[in-house]
């Protein structure tokens, strides 16, 4: 049997410096006899030296629509959807595409028109039905560093100017050192008060890289820190007084089934209201189901808060980056690559390997629900 082939694309999201495969993850899949190209990227965290020197087959930017049919495709970020040609290979990826999210029909569509194959990022499972690998701590991480220097900046400027728009960070102890001197100021400013921050989903990957944010970072204390999960949701149904109550709010929950909202402009604007930061790590802008409807519009590094018109004293505003984890984008691979490593080397074996047969099966579902006309 001919070596599997991985074909690591160059991502094209702007400002996304992430890698699905790293150079010291790409060494191990050779030890293993699987063959790796790698497209040289701009805009990769990882040099194009880093891969070469790992030993891995540099290829041109954007070559992978014309590589062999049985080579596998693997990216980070959906396909630009400017030419949406159908797609003849089989894909390793996020696309946002089994939750009713805007677009999904013609998202899969070009899968089933071109006879390829999604193995969606999402919904790589082990056969206990725990994701294999995710980015939610990274993204709970940057997540709650940006809502924390936005509560900062607003308590020093007001709604005006919104906070000033984020590059990626080359490492952790960057971001750290920023959040540490935002949060102390704006503590400053604010009376000597450190805020109270909610975090819904708290005993998950996001919630735990938010409150490890919060905790060792920022120096929240534990008073100030609401930890909220299924057992809390579950009790009482939202809008949530607790929520408005506090000053940032982080979502950070699995969003898979219809829900009450957690909070909405109407009952914020009903009552004694602290908050002033909401930060939708989760990022179902487009869900119909949407607990932070009012969230309903994606923010960017280069603009990472939208302000909520009518809200003043204090400003409301949110944060809805869909690819929060890039803000930590060698960290974040690193963990993300490792964590996919085990899986990825089954590949050969895919047919058998739990993993990889729930996600054919998954794709195989989700297509037959298109309109026939798109199949």
């Amino acid at each position: 049997m001919a070596p599997i082939t991985l074909h690591l694309r160059s991502e094209t999201k702007p400002l996304e410096h992430r890698s699905a495969l790293t150079p010291n993850v790409v060494r191990k899949l050779l030890d293993k006899g699987l063959k790796v190209n790698v497209e040289r990227s701009p805009e990769r965290i990882f040099d194009d030296a880093e891969f070469e020197s790992a030993g891995a087959t540099l290829v041109p930017e954007g070559s992978w629509p014309n590589v062999p049919e049985d080579h596998i495709i693997i990216g980070l970020k959906e396909l630009e959807d400017k030419d949406p040609f159908p797609l003849r290979h089989t894909h390793i990826q996020f696309s946002h595409c089994y939750k009713n999210q805007n677009g999904w029909k013609e998202v899969l569509g070009r899968f089933s028109r071109g006879g390829g194959m999604l193995y969606d990022m999402e919904f790589l499972e082990n056969a206990s039905g725990r994701r294999v690998a995710a980015f939610g701590y990274h993204a709970g991480y940057a997540g709650a560093a940006l809502a924390l220097m936005n509560w900062a900046w607003q308590i020093e400027h007001g709604k005006e100017p919104p906070l000033p728009g984020k590059r990626h960070y080359h490492y952790k102890d960057d971001l750290d050192k920023e959040v540490k001197e935002q949060v102390s100021k704006g503590a400053q400013k604010n009376g000597g008060r450190l805020p109270r921050v909610l975090v819904i989903g708290a005993l998950g990957r996001c919630g735990t890289g938010a409150l490890d944010l919060c905790r060792l970072v920022a120096g929240i204390p534990e008073e100030n820190l609401l930890k909220w999960d299924l057992e809390e949701t579950r009790a009482t149904t939202g809008p949530y007084p607790e929520i408005r109550e506090s000053d940032v709010f982080v979502n950070s929950i699995y969003l898979n089934a219809a829900i009450p909202p957690f909070i909405t402009t109407d009952f914020l604007r009903n009552g004694k209201r602290n908050l002033s930061v909401v930060c939708d790590v989760s990022c179902d802008t487009s869900n119909p189901f949407n607990p932070v409807p009012f969230a309903d519009q994606l923010t960017y590094f280069n603009k990472p808060t939208t302000i909520v018109p009518d809200f003043d004293d204090p400003p409301l505003s949110y944060i809805t980056i869909d690819h929060l984890p890039s803000l930590l984008p060698r960290e974040a691979s690193e963990a993300f690559s490792e964590a996919l490593l085990p899986s990825l080397l089954q590949l050969p074996e895919r047919s058998s390997a739990p993993v990889w047969q729930k996600a054919e099966q998954l794709f195989r579902e989700k297509v037959a629900l298109l309109p026939s006309e798109l199949q």
